[in-house]
């Protein structure tokens, strides 16, 4: 049984809500809590609740931080909020206690927990500034960011979750973990599905609300990506993606590169490890394998 933290700022992207719906489906997971980040957190938190109740858990969720340290908030909005309105769902949650959560539930299990985090870094940011043991007490720290080849045509320079608070990214690649991985847009970018095709094969009670969140997604893009299932999926399959030991720096001092990711190869001594395959149909075969037990 994996413990699993999630920080998402479910409510932008959809794979948010995908990503929450496999890890709430998996026997293997004991999902310890979530927070949310990014612009209105709340609504997040509701969206959170809902796949929670769908999925008949109850899970402690906590609203994180809205803005990122510095700068614009480039995410004000949690566009899937309107669908919350046909669901059930919390709607009362602890204010200004996420960090203070993380912190807490890591230093109860020391060594055990896998903290996934599919958005913005600022929440986890924060928690390793409060606490700087945090970092050290995790089993690993699993994220979606970060763009580090160019191997994929048309992909990067820049992703969403490294760029929407740059400096916060680089105190999280900074940091002493143990076991860390990222995941990035180069490799989760060859995760994908046609809308005809989620509606196809998203027939799981528990993706019922997905798809209803899917409406707001699917009004600007016509392909789902899987970028934060993958991630999740990679820490319980751990043959779906292969990995590189090496080092992630990350591009601060402004201009239009700020919050880029490059990672240098470093196979026997390099701090971070990234993601630079992906058995694309391995991992659609577990994904659905689990949800739709």
């Amino acid at each position: 049984m994996e413990k699993i933290l999630l920080d998402t700022d479910i409510g932008s992207d959809i794979d948010d809500a995908v990503c929450l719906a496999y890890l709430l489906s998996n026997p293997e997971c004991e999902l310890m809590g979530v927070t949310t980040v990014s612009g209105e957190p709340v609504k997040r938190a509701m969206l959170a609740s809902v796949l929670c109740r769908a999925a008949k858990k109850e899970i402690p969720i906590y609203p994180g931080v809205e803005s990122p340290l510095f700068g614009k908030n480039s995410q004000p909005l949690a566009r899937q909020a309107d669908a919350i309105g046909r669901w059930s769902c919390e709607t009362e949650f602890p204010r200004g206690e996420a960090v203070e959560f993380l912190r807490k539930t890591i230093r109860r299990h020391p060594g055990e927990i896998t903290l996934l985090a599919i958005g913005p870094m600022t929440n986890i940011a924060l928690l390793f500034s409060v606490d700087p043991e945090i970092p050290s007490l995790l089993k690993q720290l699993v994220l979606m960011c970060g763009v580090f080849t160019n191997r994929l045509a048309g992909v990067g320079p820049l992703e969403w979750n490294a760029l929407c608070d740059p400096h916060a990214t680089s105190i999280v690649y900074n940091a002493p973990v143990r076991i860390h991985r990222s995941i990035g847009l180069d490799v989760t970018c060859q995760v994908t599905m046609s809308k005809q095709d989620v509606e196809k094969n998203f027939t799981a009670e528990i993706l019922r609300p997905v798809k209803d969140f899917t409406r707001v997604f699917f009004e600007s893009f016509s392909v789902m990506t899987f970028h934060d299932p993958l991630a999740a999926v990679s820490i319980f399959a751990p043959g779906v993606c292969s990995f590189e030991h090496g080092n992630v720096e990350v591009e601060l001092g402004g201009g239009k590169s700020e919050g880029m990711t490059f990672w240098t190869p470093d196979r026997e001594a390099g701090r971070h490890e990234v993601a630079l395959g992906v058995d694309k149909d391995s991992f659609f075969r577990h994904y659905f394998s689990v949800v739709n037990r």
